[in-house]
């Protein structure tokens, strides 16, 4: 009797660990603005000024992703055996296509832990909006729901029009 106890209590855990899993999936999540005013880019590829909104400095690959003659570059943080980091990779190609002043651009990191670690990635697809000046705009966990992304974007992406 006790078994069936164990085992209902193990399926009721597991099933509100999913259903929270679940929700969390695909939601935007806002960067905060930065503290104070960021330093002027020197010269291409300058990654002291290339500050998050932390003011510690982007990882190199980071850094290099970053399109200055975008108005938004989406930085895809996944994995080699990602399912669902194929299925994003494949809805952002197709929203940057769409989109101007829209830039996508996949970063594997499972041979480059260290990269997801400094961004505070903790799952893949992680996807991370970036300003060119390299201020974190918006983060997205998991699969994006496109209209929502693209909303979100909106307010970047008019300032360059």
């Amino acid at each position: 009797m006790v078994g069936i106890w164990v085992l209902l209590g193990t399926l009721v855990v597991a099933t509100a660990a999913g259903l929270a899993l679940q929700r969390r999936n695909g939601r935007i999540k806002l960067a905060e603005p930065a503290s104070g005013p960021t330093e002027p880019e020197t010269e291409p590829g300058n990654e002291a000024a290339r500050a998050g909104k932390t003011g510690r400095e982007l990882p190199a690959p980071v850094a290099a992703a970053l399109d200055p003659a975008a108005a938004v570059t989406l930085v895809q943080i996944s994995t080699t055996f990602c399912a669902p980091c194929r299925q994003t990779k494949a809805l952002l190609t197709h929203l940057a296509g769409q989109t101007d002043g829209l830039r996508h651009v996949d970063l594997d990191v499972t041979n480059q832990p260290e990269v997801a670690q400094r961004l505070g990635v903790l799952r893949t697809p992680t996807t991370v909006a970036y300003a060119p000046d390299g201020r974190e705009l918006l983060r997205v966990g998991g699969i994006p729901k496109a209209p929502e992304l693209l909303k979100a974007l909106e307010p970047h992406l008019q300032l360059s029009a």
